[in-house]
């Protein structure tokens, strides 16, 4: 009996493998191409070319029209396949290696069998070449589809530095950094992610520099991603971020080749998206948002005061709307006295408080910059500046805002452009600082800092603190902090970051290797 249900359940399992095996090329030619019409069944822009060799042995090129090299398809493959002679003696067991290795005048070939893999690459721009009676099928490198030209990114201008950025080809991308990094120790490893789109994306580091640690994380959390599509870096970084309801990123994105490789030199690992310009690097440290890649190549002295500027910048978009109404609502005694008479007068015959002045009027810058962003860029730029004018002195002139909000207003939307990186974070810290102060004055605006610092202390990048050498006083440690220190006194790499070389003078390399 035992045997009867045995036999019966393996015979059950063995016609239900059956009827769920995926098809397979054949050895005939004629089946492998229904096969493949069946796959891309209603697909136009799938070109099947069938051409013979002079013994008369029969091909099928199978590939998407405008995603190939035309040129490189036709004297590469299709002309020499068809003039080339070849020996009597060639048995068809023997023909794909002597076209791989005779005929075809290709860069890359592969041999392939597995059918997902080779529809994918299909897909990709590769072209597919089948003979009669082999079983299996060998793909070309024939990609050809039109890229956009290197230019400099319009959301990382420079004044001083390169002014080229990456482009929406990864291969390009990678040739970029290729050239800027020119060390065997650069590594990079592709993975192909989304079930439908089948994006191509590439963990790049260096190897004598990057935590296997955190390179192992990071395979993981990638490996985890569920998803049918990607479309854009933005996908994956939203999956492997820590703390993904936190405020602040704990990924950075750059378009720009030199920001790349600097984050690499450092010991961090990048993620290049194939269809986006934009490249992740993690780990991510709160005190990279008021980095610029142009401190690196300025003096150091200005590059410090520019950073400070920055800093600055972010403390007034924050806390300028909080702290002034803060004081105008409830410690008025802490303002000069012809200042606060100044503020009365303007404020006299206002319908509103003032917390409800303040969010009036910026919500209205809000709407403003944001239309500004997503207009075209001449009607935007008047937009934003038509806007500010006109609006603000209409709201003041009808008495609907006072003139000294307008001033907070628009001096708290400057100081955020000199952080462009964490402008949405920005505006969210504005905000609950504001409903704070508008509740508890002063103590609800510290006990806000408080709890942002708190916020801040606990966030981590890949086990790494996000506020990293803000809690140390050893000089190293804030060498590249607030302040930029000179390149000859950054001797050490960030340790936290970097597991394995801390040296990042080549003199001191080569003496910690025992060289000269």
């Amino acid at each position: 009996m035992f045997s009867f249900l045995k036999s019966l359940f393996f015979e059950k399992n063995e016609t239900v493998k059956k009827s769920y095996q995926t098809p397979q090329i054949t050895k005939s030619l004629k089946k492998n191409i229904a096969l493949f019409k069946a796959i891309f069944d209603n697909d136009d822009t799938i070109i099947y070319r069938e051409c013979e060799t002079l013994n008369g042995s029969s091909c099928c090129l199978i590939f998407v029209d405008g995603m190939i090299n035309n040129e490189v398809i036709n004297k590469n493959v299709i002309e020499r396949i068809m003039n080339y002679p070849i020996p009597q003696d060639i048995s068809t067991n023997n023909l794909i290696d002597f076209f791989t290795r005779k005929v075809i005048v290709v860069d890359d070939i592969k041999n392939k069998t597995d059918l997902d893999e080779i529809t994918s690459s299909i897909l990709y721009g590769d072209t597919l070449l089948l003979i009669d009676g082999v079983k299996e099928g060998l793909l070309l490198n024939s990609k050809g589809w039109q890229t956009r030209a290197i230019s400099e990114p319009e959301t990382e201008n420079v004044v001083r530095g390169p002014r080229e950025g990456f482009t929406e080809s990864m291969s390009l991308n990678i040739s970029l950094l290729r050239r800027k990094i020119r060390t065997p120790q650069l590594k990079f490893q592709f993975k192909e992610m989304g079930l439908r789109t089948k994006t191509k994306i590439c963990i790049c580091y260096i190897e004598d520099l990057a935590s296997d640690k955190i390179l192992k994380e990071a395979i993981k959390r990638l490996n985890a991603i569920d998803i049918d599509g990607i479309l854009e870096s933005g996908y994956i970084e939203e999956f492997i971020q820590d703390s993904p309801l936190s405020l602040f990123k704990t990924i950075g994105n750059t378009e720009r080749p030199d920001i790349l490789a600097g984050k690499l030199l450092e010991g961090r690992i990048g993620i290049l998206c194939d269809g986006t310009p934009f490249a992740l690097t993690f780990p991510y440290v709160f005190l990279e948002n008021f980095q610029a890649n142009e401190d690196y190549y300025n003096n150091f002295i200005v590059a410090s005061l520019n950073r400070i500027l920055r800093y600055i910048g972010f403390f007034l978009t924050t806390s300028i709307p909080a702290i002034y109404l803060a004081l105008i609502t409830y410690h008025q005694e802490m303002i000069p006295t012809p200042l606060l008479l100044s503020i009365s007068a303007a404020r006299a015959g206002i319908p509103f408080p003032t917390v409800v002045e303040t969010l009036i009027i910026g919500l209205s810058f809000e709407i403003l910059r944001e239309g500004g962003v997503r207009l075209p860029k001449p009607i935007g730029q008047a937009l934003n500046i038509v806007g500010a004018i006109v609006i603000g002195e209409a709201a003041a002139t009808a008495k609907l805002i006072s003139s000294p909000m307008v001033i907070v207003t628009a001096l708290t939307g400057i100081s955020g452009f000199a952080t462009p990186k964490m402008l949405g974070a920005a505006v969210l810290i504005r905000l609950t600082f504001l409903l704070l102060a508008s509740f508890f004055g002063m103590y609800g605006y510290m006990f806000g800092v408080i709890g942002l610092f708190i916020h801040l202390m606990s966030l981590r990048s890949f086990g790494v603190p996000y506020m990293i050498n803000f809690d140390s006083l050893k000089p190293q440690d804030l060498k590249d902090t607030v302040i930029r220190a000179p390149w000859w006194y950054m001797k050490l790499r960030p340790k936290l970051i970097n597991k394995k070389n801390f040296k990042r003078q080549a003199k001191l390399q080569r003496l910690q290797k025992g060289g000269k």
